[in-house]
């Protein structure tokens, strides 16, 4: 019988690559999809673009399995995610572990609504919700950029705190519900070891690297405006308010979902501060 592969979209992102990265490493086979048909080590690089469906069918050659990266910073991604999850149960996909957010439930806005259906489409399934992610502070998002230009971390989230994960954690948990031999046909909400405010994530950062940071509060207005040069006005909207429900407590909570599943405690923010900051800073 001929292994099936595994095909990660957005496999050159935050957790595609990451989650790439670790099935090659445990030998299954990944076709890599990205936009740029950028090559992965150990992985079979296949073109694709949520918006251009001609890519779509190639990519799905000789797949059983899906890790799903909606497009970015479209709030309405189902438009483009359900005819293709359509094709790919035709096509002979069994399992499909989708990456959404913890303030995100089922049948909500954005990406919520292909959370509602996915089990109605595949008889192996996961839905990753996944607290907002240390590399926020790290890489080449809007925070990250801010603290290396500015010094400041901007947000509306007053006080309220966060239970940020390492996309390293989200990785390991979606190899798990990827390849486990029983799928885990939930939702998983995923968070690091302990909530924070960006107070704290300043202070972290500060101590770590030794370069002063600070958190200025914005209003819901203020952030959604600011947001706008990065993104669509609606999805600036969308994450703006994502901010104002910070401030009212819904993301201050911590789960175990990492451990359980991995074996091992998630990952402390200054553990990854000390890991991706302290060398560039």
């Amino acid at each position: 019988m001929t292994t099936k592969s595994t095909l990660v979209i957005g496999a050159t992102g935050t957790t595609g690559s990451r989650t790439t990265a670790k099935l090659v490493a445990d030998g299954h086979r990944v076709r890599a999809a990205s936009r740029r048909t950028t090559p992965i080590p150990g992985a079979v690089p296949v073109g694709f673009d949520w918006y251009d469906s001609a890519t779509h069918l190639a990519a799905l050659d000789g797949v059983d399995r899906l890790y799903l990266v909606p497009p970015l910073g479209d709030a309405d991604p189902g438009a483009v995610m359900l005819p293709f999850l359509r094709q790919a149960r035709t096509a002979g996909v069994h399992r499909a572990v989708l990456l959404s957010s913890s303030a995100i439930p089922e049948g909500g806005p954005a990406v919520g609504t292909v959370h509602q259906v996915l089990p109605d489409l595949f008889e192996q399934w996961a839905v990753l919700r996944p607290s907002w992610f240390m590399q926020n502070f790290t890489g080449t998002h809007a925070h990250a950029r801010s603290i290396r230009d500015e010094g400041v971390i901007w947000t509306a989230t007053e006080n309220g705190r966060v239970g940020f994960v390492d996309a390293e954690d989200i990785a390991a948990v979606a190899v798990r519900a990827l390849t486990d031999e029983q799928a885990p046909n939930t939702d998983l909400v995923l968070t690091g070891p302990e909530a924070l405010g960006h107070d704290d994530i300043a202070t972290i950062i500060t101590e770590v690297t030794g370069r002063p940071v600070v958190h200025r509060r914005l209003s819901y207005e203020q952030m959604r405006d600011r947001l706008t040069a990065e993104v669509p006005v609606e999805f600036a909207a969308i994450l703006a308010g994502m901010d104002r429900a910070i401030a009212e407590g819904a993301e201050d909570r911590i789960t175990d979902t990492v451990q359980r599943l991995t074996g091992r405690p998630p990952y402390t923010f200054r553990a990854l501060v000390e890991r991706e900051m302290r060398c560039s800073s």
